[in-house]
């Protein structure tokens, strides 16, 4: 049975606004779009739905403030422009939606916020707090202070991750794509936009990166990540063309547009936060015969199925589990740092002591700090 998802039903969405969606024809963030906007947000709130936006363009108003036409490369000019551009972006969105009514609150967040339990804690009173006294949070990635190893990787990721922290009913990507197609739309005229994707497998990421468009690639695999990090905690997500008309009031309205990607089996918050909340510190290669007990069986990982470890991670840390493919197995919480496990890969549990004189535990990854990918 297809899912169809009723406005009615629907008490929290969080909206994610990509930067493609805010320009106008001369490629500068519009003004008039986020006003169309806080129209469509204002008539969605009013229906009693909670709205969050997660929204990009900070970098882009900074690159217009100073007269960029090309965005630098060097990652310290592009958080300056975000310093620059972030104050321009909310400034447009507190005066629009002030026209409409609302009042905006500003969030800006590094992966740091979300891992440290006490500071994600704390994010989500600050929401709940927000949305009880009826302003609209609108968060983005705090890009003045993101590197690589505190960046969640691009908003559509951060939103996914919102979306779990706010328990949200959906996740709304706006895009400058109508949906997922079966092939590159702008290479073969005959391609059909897919309407319910069940099951994010090979197949479907396959589709995706078939593109070669500067505009779908990219865009639409991380998409697909985040759609999976979301379905993985019960929220279905869905992509639409961010430009079209009305387009957020009839996705609440229940209208069957763009891709809808249904969700899996719900994690447990525990498990998901393991599965994605923590950036993986390393990897850590198995046999085909860990990969069956794992993934099939249901057990913990012993160093008798390590056959390589790679990268630099200390006990409790969060690790990345592969097959002998390459695959992606699983997520989970080493009982042993990187140089420890090194040492003890392919060994019985019963050997741990004998070559590290001591022994925290019988399994390098438990099975209750593990998630199978």
């Amino acid at each position: 049975m297809d899912y169809e998802y009723q406005g009615m039903h629907m008490n929290r969405l969080v909206i994610k606004i990509g930067t493609s969606v805010l320009l106008d024809d001369q490629k500068k963030i519009s003004t008039g779009k986020i006003r169309d906007i806080a129209r469509q947000v204002k008539k969605v709130t009013q229906s009693g739905v909670d709205v969050i936006i997660v929204s990009s363009g900070a970098i882009g108003c900074g690159m217009e403030t100073i007269g960029l036409v090309r965005k630098p490369k060097e990652m310290a000019k592009r958080q300056a422009l975000a310093s620059i551009g972030q104050v321009l972006l909310m400034k447009m969105y507190r005066e629009n939606f002030e026209k409409k009514g609302m009042k905006v609150g500003q969030i800006l967040l590094t992966h740091e916020d979300i891992k440290n339990r006490v500071r994600c804690l704390n994010l989500t009173n600050t929401l709940d707090t927000l949305l009880k006294m009826g302003i609209v949070p609108v968060i983005n990635e705090n890009d003045a202070l993101s590197f690589t190893e505190i960046k969640f990787g691009d908003n559509d990721n951060l939103s996914a991750l919102i979306a779990q922290i706010v328990s949200a009913d959906l996740l709304l990507i706006l895009s400058d794509v109508e949906g997922l197609y079966d092939r590159d739309p702008n290479r073969y005229p005959d391609a059909r936009m897919i309407p319910v994707v069940r099951k994010i497998d090979e197949e479907i990421e396959g589709t995706a990166a078939q593109s070669a468009s500067e505009k779908s690639v990219g865009g639409m695999i991380s998409k697909l990540e985040a759609a999976k990090k979301a379905g993985m905690y019960g929220i279905p997500t869905r992509v639409v063309l961010g430009g079209s008309k009305d387009v957020i009031l009839k996705v609440v309205d229940g209208r069957q547009i763009g891709t809808l990607f249904l969700p899996g089996r719900k994690l447990a918050r525990r498990k998901w936060w393991t599965a994605f909340a923590f950036k993986p510190k390393g990897v850590i290669w198995v046999d085909g015969g860990a990969e069956q007990a794992v993934v099939n069986n249901g057990k913990s990982l012993l160093p008798s199925g390590v056959v390589r470890v790679d990268g630099h991670f200390a006990s409790g840390d969060c690790v990345e589990m592969k097959n002998t493919s390459g695959a992606v197995v699983a997520r989970g919480i080493a009982n042993y740092s990187s140089s420890e496990m090194d040492r003890i890969k392919g060994l019985k549990s019963l050997d741990i002591e004998k070559e590290l004189g001591y022994k925290y535990t019988e399994e390098v990854i438990h099975r209750d700090n593990m998630v199978v990918i």
